[in-house]
């Protein structure tokens, strides 16, 4: 037995109108925007989402960090564990946006399984199995006092039958909301627990394809995993999972988690506009600023994001590292970026001659409403 999936009260249904219309705007200025700079985007939201979620696990890397693994860096100050687990979740999240448009796509256990051991493999132990059902039981525990159990999942022996019931209601034909599902998705694969470890990654990242199968806007775009990673939401998100009961109770009102998601999904919507509008904004200041137009996404990085490395600009840009270094080197003699360390782990972030109204653009914070409290 699955939830059931709650009614919508008219209030739900004019959030949910809301964010159609949030993000039906946002695909049409991607689809006018550049495509090396909508690029750019991507890729920082991708790695916001990754750090993000690894966040709530514990797994704590910037997502500038993240960028820059993702970019293949070597020399980033981060911990073997911690760089192997945002590989292992960027590559997953890398193939789940290849799926949104991936004809005769289906859900099944095998897939599923297969997607776990993307993200857990490198952990595989005869203990903790990656890529099958557990075997034996499992908690979530208290953050407070780990030998308190605030949620215990269902018994193993029932989880491949719970999981045959998931599956056929994922590929089951459906007129719920896209968005509506893809919560309902997250919330069955998060109370059922069916692996050791990882279960809240996975169903984060079930919801985060579903809503990208949904075809509205690319899938970077998207999640609102960056949105549940920010710490007082995750500590919410915690509550309203923890509210549905101590234990599997899937007879109870999923009501208070989809209003959760519905809130989510609209505040990520105007989190990306707004870092749209932002980062567009950018650009076109530094545009004409330069010598060589494709210095304008090292600046870009660096008053986004806080600073550039040789080879995240060499890779974005094509250069060959001794193309790269020139660029970087001359705008550092400039003083308008400043180099940071030494050889291969050097870094640029702003000079003293950086555009300092491009910065106040950047980094100029911006409001979000909260639809259910208007």
């Amino acid at each position: 037995m699955l939830y059931s999936t709650p009614a919508l009260a008219d209030r739900d249904r004019q959030v949910l109108g809301e964010v159609d219309d949030l993000r039906e705007q946002l695909r049409r200025r991607v689809q006018g925007a550049p495509a090396k700079w909508t690029a750019v985007l991507r890729k920082s939201l991708t790695a916001d989402a990754v750090a993000a979620s690894n966040s709530i696990e514990g797994f704590k890397v910037s997502a500038i960090d993240v960028e820059d693994l993702i970019a293949g860096e070597s020399d980033v100050d981060v911990s073997d564990e911690n760089r192997a687990e945002t590989l292992a979740y960027q590559h997953l999240m890398t193939y789940l946006q290849t799926q949104h448009d991936a004809p005769d796509f289906q859900f099944s256990k095998g897939q599923l399984n297969a997607l776990h051991w993307m993200l857990q493999g490198h952990r595989h132990t005869a203990r903790k199995p990656a890529g099958q059902w557990r075997a034996g039981p499992v908690y979530v525990t208290d953050p407070g006092n780990p030998r308190i159990a605030a949620y215990t999942a269902p018994d193993a022996d029932i989880v491949a039958d719970l999981m045959s019931e998931l599956i056929d209601w994922l590929n089951a034909p459906t007129d719920d909301h896209p968005l509506v599902r893809a919560a309902m998705a997250h919330l069955h694969l998060v109370s059922i627990h069916p692996w050791c470890d990882g279960n809240g990654r996975m169903s984060r990242s079930l919801q985060t394809l579903m809503i990208a199968r949904a075809g509205v806007i690319a899938p970077e775009f998207s999640s609102i995993e960056a949105w549940l990673g920010r710490s007082l939401n995750t500590w919410e998100y915690y509550k309203v999972l923890g509210r549905l009961g101590p234990s599997y109770q899937p007879d109870g009102d999923a009501t208070e988690w989809l209003r959760f998601n519905l809130l989510a999904y609209h505040q990520q919507a105007q989190t990306v506009r707004a870092r749209f509008d932002q980062s567009s904004r950018v650009w076109a200041m530094l545009e004409g600023s330069v010598a060589d137009e494709r210095m304008v996404s090292a600046l870009h990085d660096v008053a986004v994001s806080g600073r550039v490395r040789r080879s995240r600009y060499g890779a974005s840009e094509g250069l060959s590292v001794q193309q790269a270094q020139r660029d970087l080197k001359a705008l550092a003699q400039q003083g308008v970026l400043a180099p940071v360390g030494r050889t291969r782990a050097r870094y640029y972030i702003e000079g003293d001659n950086f555009p300092a109204d491009v910065l106040e653009v950047a980094r100029r914070p911006f409001s979000l409403v909260d639809p259910y409290r208007r």
